[in-house]
């Protein structure tokens, strides 16, 4: 999309507002032209409001009768406590109830008493002022009752307060933030119409709340009906144009993840009415932020309301103004367009870290929010080895273990110690300058100028701006950085900045409305010595709850998205310094999981900030939806605008279920139909049933390719599976460690789970533990009296317990953390199904050998990256027989993918007839046996990977860990080579492997040629890649010679011929 506008034309008619920007310096607004259609509203110009209500409100506040006679006894009040002199009693008194703005419901809520302590408290600011050297007048008063409160402020019209009590701060942390459905506080803020007596620019600012009042507490989401979700003091209040103002808003909010923005003219007079809904609880502490935007365009509020629904929604109305005596901004029709825009950007991250230099009008909102972007970048990629650790890296032998325990040691040090995010932070609050240079290079590469030939736009103050301040070049940049900073640590931050605007390819940064920023990044800037196998594609995605990435590495890909919770502040910073190279490992073993489906491997990591732990779903919802919108084309004008696209290629991603996401899956897959998506039907694996999803958890397709593995060691090694002691972590409650409970008939010694420890050296109970797993209960519902005299159960919140043999353990959690490491238990099996990654690591790995020999013979690692692969390769080197994750558990990602191509080979009606169970729970025929289908290949493949492995590894004594990913690399290198040869042109042998790779009850049901039209061309021939590539290398080896190849392509051939 070109960035040049069109024949000059784009300029043409409003560059009468150029020569006010230009004049304007320290106003700095990025590049991005708008519509003239306001966003959210559908409307090509504002609507225009009645003068009506208090003030041009809207608003009509019940007329207190009362309120002379409550005046005259604040009068009395005054006069009988004697502070204020008898001659300033009654002109004290009549300003308070009739210059400040205040209406009569403040008055008929507060007692005499009250409104007596308020007049005092201004009067004494008053005279504190004479006693200041610079006369100023400041007058802060608060009170704070449980159903109400009262905040009165000096307000300079126009200008920010960064010091002293900060109300409007304290209204969204204290009232705003926590207002949830049926629970909430409404907020009515006003300006005093005069300025303070002594002070010519300042005004009192009123700030009055009140808790809700609703008929209907509990309505249902969608209720709009503003009679049943609306507060009884606004229902009150509002006239009827106000209501359908809010009627409007919030039948578009609820449609919709993100915010509603709408302005409106005042009749007969140059003010506007802004309007923004949006759901609660998705963008805390936005009221304060919106004051330190619309100051920054040079406007001023007279008054300002927020409203709470009880269908969960907030609806605030912003009554804006130019304010007087400020020369230099442009006219409030240009500033109002500029704050539309810019609503959105302030939704995602309403406080960013840069916010103290936006509130003082250093730096533009974008500008801002760019650089906190960027922290949020280098935070994360800055933490690298550096050359000397590589250097380290090649002189020392991983092969021993102290030397690749120093290693270990070294990399976790090296990543804690070099930048901390805190480091980063300060270092690039230095240079706001740099910031804005590098911000406008970012801007100039990825605005959109028009949507199309006749497009009637009226570009923003921001996008005039463009025009004015210089854009330089990479190289002027890095020049302007080289010079600029103050040392190589500084520079070394900066020059980040050039890295990030040099990968993004592609964002939503300036997407008229968003709910989370989403960046495609070019993943070229990772270091290979730390990333070996490079990244397809990554997309960085940052809210003000959550950080997340998701990662893939291949154009065809498929995997989960997990959300990360963390109990404690340190927590959290170990999970967010870890969260790259988590997700990026977590990839990778999906990637080495799938070598045989069509798929690469793909993961998503949502890092929840410590204070939004509470907020999954809200980030879940954000996530998704700032990702559409880098996947789908823009289909609402003024809602959803087209982006520059510097990848130009279409992207599909396929995802599925992780931790804490399971219970949102449907969610996903209808946003992504209601937004547009074509290949809705596939977006993600895992939807209940009704939506044609197969559960992995229902039907066991994970543990049973785990138990493939399980059982074949019993079988190569001829044991007695009764009488294997068995030890699991992941318990009944989870869905790999209820279903192992379920198809497993060893002797369970031990179990641990998120409850704590079971352990009984003669067994514990089988039935007990079937129950368990049937009712997805955690330990700590097991009936103890079923455990034998050596049997115990240590719960994490217990302390001090006595086990049977006399040992005391003095923490619950932490001897659940550990016991899988401890000594003194004899277990024959250890089937990991769940617990946090590197549970095992090269250091702890050495607890388990004793005289250089394992003390538990076999591993099948269930749970994904539970053993670091160095501690396999050590617990290998002592004996024991260990199966990876990366073969064991993939028997979910095979059946994700016939999930998928279930989905895409029927159309949308058959979809529903044959994949989607009934609401009454009857599923179609197709749909029971296809999963039969899908279980058997799961077992099939589980069965021929470990049969190569125990093959291979009986040839050349290689660890089966390494064995593993060679044979994962061998076949995903011949995939990808088979695609690209003139194999695929061959439509006979092409559809000769397909109908062997299809299931075959896709095949009857629907037929090749239909399934063949349906699905995309390039998952088609990654099916054709990977089937032809895991038969060839399971039957013949990794290292099987060309020749064995083409005796394979030869027989294969030959058969077709027939």
């Amino acid at each position: 999309m070109s960035s040049t506008p069109v024949d000059g034309a784009l300029l043409q008619a409003p560059n009468k507002l150029l020569e006010q920007v230009i004049r304007t310096p320290d106003r700095r607004p990025s590049p991005q032209p708008t519509h003239l259609s306001v966003s959210g509203s559908g409307h090509s110009t504002p609507r225009v409001l009645p003068q009506e209500g208090s003030g041009g409100s809207g608003y009509v506040a019940p007329n207190f009768e009362g309120k002379a006679k409550q005046m005259e006894a604040v009068m009395d009040g005054v006069e009988e406590k004697g502070f204020i002199p008898p001659d300033f009693v009654e002109s004290e008194t009549t300003w308070f109830y009739n210059e400040l703005g205040i209406d009569d419901m403040y008055f008929a809520t507060e007692t005499a008493e009250a409104v007596v302590n308020h007049v005092h408290s201004l009067y004494a600011a008053k005279i504190a002022a004479y006693a200041r050297d610079d006369k100023r007048l400041e007058i802060r008063l608060d009170k704070e009752a449980v159903d109400h409160a009262v905040y009165i402020d000096t307000s300079k019209p126009g200008v920010s307060v960064v010091d002293g009590p900060r109300y409007e701060q304290r209204i969204d942390t204290k009232y705003l933030d926590v207002s949830v459905g049926g629970t909430g506080y409404r907020v009515e803020s006003f300006r005093s119409s005069s300025p303070l007596p002594g002070s010519a620019d300042q005004q009192l600012r009123c700030y009055f709340i009140y808790q809700c009042d609703f008929e209907h507490p509990n309505p249902g989401e969608n209720e709009i009906d503003l009679e049943k979700i609306g507060d009884k003091r606004f229902l009150q209040k509002a006239t009827k144009n106000t209501k359908d103002v809010y009627r409007h808003a919030l039948e578009l909010a609820v449609e919709r993840t993100g915010p509603v923005i709408e302005y409106f003219d005042v009749e007969g007079s140059r003010d506007k009415r802004l309007v923004i809904a949006y759901k609660q609880g998705s963008a805390l502490g936005l009221f304060s932020a919106l004051s330190d935007l619309y100051h920054y365009y040079g406007l001023t509020s007279s008054r300002k309301y927020v409203e709470q629904f009880s269908n969960g929604y907030t609806a605030m109305s912003l009554y804006l103004r130019q304010t007087p005596g400020i020369a230099e901004h442009p006219p409030i029709e240009a500033s109002i367009h500029q704050i539309i825009k810019e609503v959105s950007l302030l939704y995602c991250i309403p406080q960013n870290k840069f916010q103290a230099h936006f509130a003082t009008g250093r730096l533009s909102l974008q500008e801002t929010i760019y650089a906190h972007c960027v922290w949020v970048f280098v935070s994360h990629f800055l933490n690298r080895l550096g050359n000397e650790y590589t250097a380290l890296s090649t002189i020392l032998n991983p092969e021993n273990s102290a030397h690749a325990e120093l290693l270990s040691k070294l990399k976790r040090r090296l990543r804690t110690e070099t930048f901390t995010a805190d480091y980063i932070l300060e270092i690039i609050n230095q240079y706001p300058d740099l910031v804005h240079s590098l911000y406008l290079s970012f801007a100039n590469a990825h605005y959109v100028q028009t949507r199309g030939e006749h497009d009637d736009f009226l570009p923003t103050l921001s996008f005039l701006r463009i025009k004015v301040d210089k854009v330089y070049t990479d190289e002027e940049l890095n020049d302007k950085i080289n010079k600029g900073v103050a040392n190589d640590h500084h520079q070394v931050v900066m020059s980040s900045f050039l890295i990030f605007n040099t990968c993004v390819l592609k964002t939503n940064f300036y997407t008229p409305t968003k709910v989370a920023l989403s960046f495609r990044m070019n993943p070229t800037f990772l270091p290979p010595a730390e990333y070996p196998q490079p990244l397809y594609g990554m997309f960085i995605v940052i809210s003000s709850e959550f950080r997340g990435f998701h990662l893939r590495f291949r154009d065809i890909a498929r995997g989960g998205i997990r959300i990360v919770k963390s109990r404690s502040k340190e927590a959290y910073a170990i999970n967010a310094r870890s969260l790259f190279d988590e997700n990026y490992n977590l990839a990778n073993t999906q990637q080495r999981k799938n070598k045989d489906i069509p798929e690469g491997g793909s993961k998503g990591v949502v890092l929840l900030d410590f204070q939004h732990q509470d907020k999954a779903r809200v980030a879940f919802e954000k996530y998704i939806d700032s990702i559409l919108d880098l996947l789908l084309h823009p289909n609402s004008p003024g809602i959803k605008d087209p982006i520059v696209d510097l990848y130009g290629k279409e992207e599909i991603l396929f995802m599925g279920p992780d931790e804490n996401t399971a219970d949102l899956v449907d969610w996903a897959t209808e946003h992504a139909r209601i937004r547009g998506a074509p290949w809705w039907k596939s977006f993600f694996t895992g939807k209940s049933p009704k939506l044609g999803g197969i559960p992995h958890d229902r039907y066991g397709m994970t543990t049973l390719s785990v138990r493939e593995y399980v059982k074949g060691i019993y079988r190569k090694l001829n044991l007695d599976p009764s009488k294997v002691r068995k030890l699991q972590t992941g318990g009944p409650d989870g869905d790999l460690g209820s279903n192992e409970i379920l198809l497993s008939n060893e002797k369970y010694t031990a179990i641990v789970d998120g409850s704590g420890v079971l352990v009984d050296p003669k067994g514990l109970n089988h039935e007990e533990l079937l129950r368990l797993a049937k009712t997805r209960a955690m330990i700590n519902q097991f009936d103890i009296s079923k455990l034998s005299s050596e049997g115990y159960r240590v719960l994490v919140d217990e302390t001090n317990i006595r086990l049977p043999n006399g040992d005391l353990i003095y923490n619950g959690t932490t001897f659940r953390n550990t016991f899988h490491l401890r000594g003194g238990h004899h277990y024959d099996t250890f089937v990991p199904c769940g617990g946090r990654p590197e549970s095992i690591d090269l250091t702890t790995a050495n607890k388990l050998i004793v005289d250089g020999k394992c003390v538990i013979p076999y591993i099948v690692e269930g749970a994904n990256l539970f053993i670091t692969q160095d501690a396999k390769l050590r617990l290998e080197k002592a004996g024991c027989l260990l199966y990876k994750d990366a073969s064991a558990n993939k028997g979910g990602v095979t059946s994700s993918s016939l999930e998928v191509l279930a989905s895409l080979s029927f159309d949308d009606e058959s979809f529903i007839k044959h994949m989607c169970v009934g609401e009454d729970g009857t599923a179609p025929e197709f749909y029971n046996n296809y999963v039969k289908e899908v279980q058997k290949t799961i077992q099939n493949n589980a069965r021929l990977e470990f049969e190569a492995i125990w093959k291979e590894h009986q040839v050349t004594g290689e660890p089966r860990s390494i064995l593993s990913d060679t044979l994962s690399v061998a076949i995903t290198k011949l995939d990808e080579e088979l695609q690209s040869t003139d194999l695929w042109n061959n439509m006979e042998f092409r559809k000769s492997v397909l109908n062997e790779a299809l299931p075959n009850l896709l095949l009857e049901q629907i037929g090749l040629d239909k399934i063949m039209e349906r699905v995309p061309n390039n998952y088609l021939r990654a099916i054709f890649g990977s089937y032809l590539a895991s038969r060839f290398v399971y039957k013949h080896g990794i290292s099987a010679s060309q020749f064995a190849f083409f005796d394979f392509m030869s027989k294969r051939m030959a058969k077709l011929k027939a």
